[in-house]
């Protein structure tokens, strides 16, 4: 009887009661679907997750996909106009050789009118002055009504050579 005597006996028995109580009133299914429904609240979240992990790679793949297709159309757009701008180049080279030529073919035109206008000018002065000679000349060698008629003829026929 010795042992019933110590104190850590009867906390023994107390400890062997309480957990038979518990026992018997249900504190161990009460732990067990506590424990359930812990594990089932996480694995529900823990699907949760995943889902949302798995839009986040779909999401994700997309932007990407679309990043792509805006990078290859910004190349595209780019290598266009790069396209464009020699055309336009080109294009405005050709205008301005062009713009040269017809230029240089309007003043080449003008140089000759002006080279023509100059001839003339000369014939016309050369004649004139021939024309003042021959006068002069026959106005002194000829007299009377013959010497008038002779002058004026060939001061016609001096005209129409020169011109």
């Amino acid at each position: 009887m010795h042992l019933l005597a110590e104190a850590e006996t009867w906390v023994a028995v107390a400890f062997v009661i309480f957990l038979g109580v518990l026992v018997y009133i249900g504190v161990p299914k009460l732990i067990a679907k506590a424990l359930d429904d812990r594990a089932a609240r996480i694995k529900a979240e823990l699907d949760d997750a995943r889902k949302l992990k798995e839009e986040a790679a779909a999401l994700l793949a997309e932007y990407q996909r679309k990043r792509s297709a805006a990078e290859a159309e910004a190349e595209s757009i780019i290598a266009g106009a790069k396209d464009e701008a020699v055309r336009m180049a080109a294009e405005a080279k050709a205008k301005i050789e062009e713009f040269v030529a017809r230029r240089t073919k309007m003043a080449e035109a003008k140089i000759a009118q002006a080279e023509a206008q100059a001839t003339a000018d000369v014939r016309a002065a050369a004649a004139d002055a021939a024309v003042a000679a021959a006068e002069k000349i026959l106005a002194a060698e000829t007299k009377g009504a013959l010497a008038g008629e002779l002058i004026a003829k060939g001061i016609e026929d001096v005209r129409k050579k020169l011109n």
